[in-house]
């Protein structure tokens, strides 16, 4: 969406209207792709004055990532501090993530942008984003299982693991979303309250077939 001027607007305003011009343009055409140019158009600015707030296109898309992985992890922060954690409390953490994608949802390719450098300030600021999350996954992960005594033996690499598969799942269901944007953030809860109850109810039927062999 390309916006007619930003004349009179706060910095703020104009800043927002900035970063999410950029959003869409590095998450169409990654980073080493996109120009400021383009941005600059989307947003109804000049290219100076994107310069000027952000110093380049590095600053640009730094400045994206860490907005997009502060939207994410204070919603997950949310979640993860609503009480004892349950299998419902993955449903409510993917129900969060969509709630935060829904106004932009290449946030999420942002964060996953692998074009930058590696070592560069975007490099290293994507990185930590991604950390960050992956680090909250495994929190909830091990919040759960602690949760869940009757569980049996749980050894460190298997939590491990678990934050991986935790991982994928999220990053399958959100991928899926991105190649679905006719979907509401609501339908995808919806999904993935499904999706992860099959996988439980599946979870059991292998465990019960283990038990009775």
């Amino acid at each position: 969406m390309t916006h007619v001027g930003t004349r009179g607007m706060p910095r703020a305003h104009r800043e927002a209207i900035i970063l999410d011009a950029a959003v869409a343009e590095f998450g169409r055409d990654t980073y080493m792709g996109a120009r400021v140019a383009a941005i600059a158009a989307s947003a109804g600015v000049s290219k100076p004055l994107v310069m000027q707030y952000f110093g380049s296109k590095e600053g640009l898309f730094v400045a994206c990532v860490t907005r997009a992985g502060d939207s994410l992890a204070s919603r997950i922060d949310d979640v993860l501090a609503a009480g004892t954690p349950t299998l419902m409390t993955a449903a409510d953490t993917l129900a969060a993530i969509f709630a935060a994608l829904q106004p932009r949802p290449h946030d999420w390719t942002v964060l996953q942008d692998r074009t930058t450098t590696r070592g560069s300030h975007a490099y290293t600021a994507a990185q930590e984003q991604r950390r960050r999350i992956s680090g909250q996954g495994l929190q909830g992960v091990s919040a759960l299982l602690a949760a869940t005594p009757d569980l049996g033996h749980i050894e460190p690499d298997d939590v491990a693991v678990l934050a991986d598969v935790w991982e994928a799942i999220v990053t399958s269901m959100v991928q899926w979303w991105l190649r679905h944007p006719d979907q509401t953030a609501d339908q995808m809860t919806a999904r993935s309250y499904r999706v992860l109850d099959t996988i439980a109810r599946l979870g059991t039927t292998i465990s019960t077939s283990v038990t009775t062999e």
